[in-house]
């Protein structure tokens, strides 16, 4: 993507930006100031402290690191956290393991959000007078029924309804800036908070103010997929539509907080608080009562029911944005080779729009376990964070090296990196608080995540060690000579190897020893065939070598990291190519074929490698490469994984030896006849 398109503004852009972009930023306002209350006195300092951390917070996280910073770091117009890992990879190896912390704590986010933002909006049912006692059960069966639509339509993609998603947020974002107007009426007191004065008044003199923390960075948790969706309608279509979506976040905010000034001395609390004597016992002299979520209280109750029926729609909206993004994150992990091998389907012709099939499970079992699990919104804000604070401070180090990249000076990175390393300590350290209160599940969630990424990226870099590269001119002379010897049987016309050798002029020995050694494989012509993953996100070209023209051929294949790799109908395309260019003769060398011009047979051979029982490993590599062989198992094969779903495919197994047996204990015993006798 040029800069003058990233940087164009259209209306078109802005309405797809509202659509997908701010989904989850969005929809906070249904829990971010239950969360700021819950259990705790109001008065002055919490509310107009709680709203100016949110408007600060808003405004130093989100528009200034994100939106003016972050956003600058676009890969060829991409975003995203893989996107701005591949564009510093090769400045420090260590670099991956942030890229894998900030990764994994996303897709943990996208366990969470869905959850949370359907059951704030479904339980707003409550506020309706008819359905006041609605039970707790039945919202936990309505937002399930949801989620259970939601992920089912998932293989079908999103390009079909896409188009109503600008709209619908449109009306959300509409609905929240005037509700908030609307809502200011209870008390103009609280534009106050615009001064930053009352949100250190808020963490230095509120009983455990600082820990309120945990609950105002439930503002700005949708930063992230922020930055991700920078592809989609460009830098500035995102920074134009942020004025208006910040302007109505703010102003709901602020009708919220108004709202809660005229309940000073209140205690709202949560069902599971009201049931516990020793947390009652707290406020033996104030006013207790059931939580009331103050985004549904300053409606007015003849809108009501609309306002749940929209703020449902934008949570549907937000959730299906969490979930496209999981499945863009994975499948560039896996073509960054941070990830097992996964199917992955195209159900539109729309870019950089897929479905996989493992994710999207894993996803909806993860969410409907929050739902059984947590039951209500409240108790899942106390899950809610935590892993998407290391998934900014993971931003935070990879963009500090991109700064680098740029030769930004050292004073100015070393200000940048202050100031948002401890801000976001700060955030991490108040969500801490929420780990025994369900925090441990997305840490849990994240963390084997993570695991997973790890063990990936460390298995190969032990597998590296065994990979041994032969120059291909040493063997010409003896690939030439099975090609010609008759007396061998012939095992295809054109045989197609996948290498993973990046020098043109070597290949695996292992690929050698198979066409060799052993059942030799004669062939008419030889192809080696090499994907290069490139850090640009969608180039899409090949190179083509004739190492001995028309007897062996290589082609390398330079893909971006966000293009699958479709071998099958890319290598179709390059022999078609070579044929109109009079490059290659692929014509049958079978004497009654060659007489009636037919075209040869192609077969694919894909190394496949197993865990030898020959090895001599420390423990913690051992167990790294069986995990890794186990996650093999549980991946999609590697033919599959190239597009090579076809019969023409050979998968060659061979065994890994990464340390070989050094030492090994046998003692001969001679035989006596003496003593036999």
């Amino acid at each position: 993507m040029d800069k003058h398109k990233i940087n164009k503004v259209t209306a078109a852009g802005l309405l797809i930006a509202l659509g997908i972009i701010y989904g989850d930023i969005g929809t906070s306002p249904l829990y971010v100031f239950s969360a700021i209350i819950n259990g705790r006195i109001i008065n002055e300092i919490l509310i107009l402290g709680g709203i100016s951390c949110i408007i600060w917070t808003l405004t130093l996280q989100t528009t200034v690191k994100y939106v003016l910073l972050t956003l600058q770091a676009d890969n060829k117009g991409e975003g995203g956290i893989f996107s701005l890992y591949t564009l510093i990879r090769r400045q420090k190896k260590w670099l991956v393991f942030p890229a894998m912390l900030g990764g994994a704590a996303l897709l943990a986010d996208g366990m969470i959000t869905p959850p949370i933002s359907i059951t704030s909006a479904i339980e707003g049912l409550k506020n309706i007078p008819a359905l006041n006692d609605i039970s707790e059960n039945t919202i936990i069966m309505i937002v399930i029924g949801i989620l259970c639509v939601l992920f089912f339509m998932q293989q079908f993609g999103t390009n079909s309804i896409g188009k109503l998603f600008g709209p619908i947020m449109s009306v959300w974002f509409l609905m929240l800036g005037i509700v908030g107007v609307a809502g200011l009426t209870h008390d103009y007191t609280v534009i106050k908070a615009f001064n930053p004065v009352y949100a250190i008044k808020l963490l230095t003199e509120y009983p455990s103010g600082f820990w309120i923390l945990g609950a105002v960075f439930l503002c700005t948790t949708g930063a992230e997929a922020l930055y991700s969706d920078l592809g989609h309608c460009g830098r500035g279509n995102i920074r134009f539509s942020w004025i208006f979506v910040k302007t109505c976040l703010i102003l709901n905010y602020l009708g919220q907080g108004a709202w809660l000034l005229s309940q000073k001395g209140m205690v709202y609390a949560s069902a599971d608080h009201m049931k516990d004597p020793h947390f009652l016992a707290q406020f033996s002299n104030v006013a207790v009562s059931e939580l009331q979520n103050p985004f549904y209280t300053i409606m007015p109750k003849w809108f009501l029911l609309s306002g749940i029926i929209i703020a449902t729609a934008a949570a549907i909206i937000a959730s299906q944005a969490l979930i496209s993004g999981s499945f863009t994150l994975i499948s560039e992990a896996i073509r960054l080779n941070l990830w097992p091998k996964m199917r992955i389907n195209y159900p539109t012709e729309a870019k950089g729009q897929l479905y996989i099939p493992g994710i999207n499970t894993l996803l909806f079992i993860g969410c409907i376990t929050i739902v059984l699990y947590f039951r209500q919104s409240s108790a899942m804000e106390a899950a809610y964070g935590l892993a998407i604070t290391l998934c900014m401070m993971a931003t935070t180090v990879l963009f500090s090296n991109f700064l680098i990249s740029k030769r930004v000076r050292p004073t100015m990175i070393w200000i940048f990196l202050f100031i948002y390393i401890s801000l976001e300590a700060c955030f991490l350290i108040a969500n801490l608080d929420k780990f025994p209160h369900g925090g441990f599940v997305t840490l849990i969630i994240g963390g084997g995540l993570f695991a997973v990424m790890y063990i990936w990226y460390r298995a190969r870099k032990i597998k590296a060690r065994y990979v041994e590269f032969v120059r291909v001119e040493d063997y010409i002379p003896k690939i030439e000579e099975l090609s010609n010897d008759s007396t061998v049987p012939k095992y295809a016309t054109h045989l197609v190897f996948l290498t993973g050798a990046h020098n043109v002029r070597e290949i695996e020995h292992k690929i050698i020893y198979s066409i060799l050694r052993g059942k030799p494989k004669r062939a008419d012509i030889y192809w080696f065939v090499h994907v290069h993953t490139l850090d640009d996100p969608y180039t899409s070209e090949y190179i083509v070598e004739h190492i001995i023209p028309n007897d062996i051929i290589r082609v390398e294949f330079r893909l971006g990291f966000r293009i699958q790799p479709r071998i099958n109908l890319m290598f179709k395309k390059v022999v078609e190519d070579l044929v109109q260019n009079r490059e290659v003769n692929i014509t049958s060398r079978y004497e009654s074929q060659l007489k009636n011009n037919m075209v040869g047979d192609f077969e694919f051979i894909v190394m496949e490698k197993f865990l030898s029982q020959d090895n001599e490993l420390p423990f913690s590599e051992l167990l790294i490469m069986r995990l890794y062989f186990w996650l093999k198992e549980l991946s999609v094969s590697e033919e599959r994984s190239f597009g090579l779903e076809q019969s023409n495919v050979t998968v060659e197994k061979f065994p890994l030896v990464v340390a070989p047996v050094s030492k090994l204990k046998l003692n001969r015993i001679w035989y006596n006849e003496e003593e036999e006798s």
